[in-house]
């Protein structure tokens, strides 16, 4: 690369004193060095904060913020992305790892692709077992493709920051809440933005196999409506709209089933 840009990375911290640690580790062994790292604990009822603040003690590109009371993750941040100083925004989460090369790769691309406003990676799912799973998106996905899911990993993502704050940064309305990547990407496509998604495993996120137990019903309500999204303002076709039932009926779908079909696509990545 001919220059060397600042990489700001977002992080929201909740209840992760045991795993932060290792997340923040994967950041400083990052073959590209050129980052600063800011970490919003989101006012965290275990040592969270006293872990991030001697992680911070070590390194001068770490930077910790504190919420007085806990905001949810897109409130955290948006409050990290006000004192980011970087051209280009990454996302990474507490109690998750990435490959070292990662920002290296993921910057490469987008500065020899101006046309992308984002771009992510295929998702590994591990848990103390070890990996069970891959989740893996299209190389490079239409607006149409939302109506069936999230097409990008989100924590495993690199965007313009430019983007990011010509649209406001994540939505706090409690309508997109816990899918706010999800809306995120929705309305990066329908202002005319594209990403895409390289076609490898950089990122491994830490699942637990009762993950199925916190799809509520209003978590489900929210992906209906990023669903409604896409169809109204994306101009689609108005029977397309019967995807936004999907997840209700997810919803109503017994566990053991879920579980099944879940595994599946962990497995397939579809």
């Amino acid at each position: 690369m001919n220059n060397k840009p600042l990489i700001s990375v977002l992080m929201g911290a909740y209840n992760c004193a045991s795993t932060v640690e290792e997340a923040v580790e994967c950041i400083i062994k990052q073959t590209y060095t050129n980052w600063e790292l800011i970490i919003c604990d989101d006012n965290s009822s275990d040592n969270t904060f006293e872990v991030l603040t001697s992680l911070a003690e070590k390194d001068s590109r770490i930077v910790i913020l504190k919420n007085e009371k806990n905001l949810t993750l897109a409130p955290t941040l948006n409050r990290c992305l006000e004192v980011a100083k970087g051209e280009y925004i990454a996302r990474m989460d507490g109690d998750d790892v990435c490959s070292e090369f990662r920002f290296e790769k993921e910057l490469e691309f987008l500065q020899n692709n101006s046309e992308y406003a984002l771009v992510s990676c295929h998702m590994e799912v591990y848990d103390e077992n070890g990996t069970f799973g891959v989740i893996k998106h299209k190389e490079t996905p239409a607006l149409k493709d939302f109506l069936k899911r999230s097409q990008f990993c989100h924590a495993g993502c690199m965007m313009r920051a430019s983007v990011l704050r010509e649209l406001g940064g994540y939505s706090e309305s409690a309508d997109f809440c816990r899918v706010e990547d999800y809306d995120l990407w929705v309305r990066m496509y329908i202002a005319g933005y594209v990403g895409y998604n390289l076609q490898e495993v950089l990122y491994s996120m830490r699942d637990d196999r009762n993950a199925v137990r916190r799809r509520t019903f209003k978590n489900r309500k929210n992906e209906s409506r990023v669903i409604m999204k896409v169809c109204k303002e994306g101009k689609l076709p108005f029977y397309l709209r019967v995807y936004a039932l999907v997840p209700i009926i997810k919803w109503l779908v017994p566990s053991f089933i879920y579980k099944i079909l879940h595994k599946k696509k962990t497995n397939k990545g579809q």
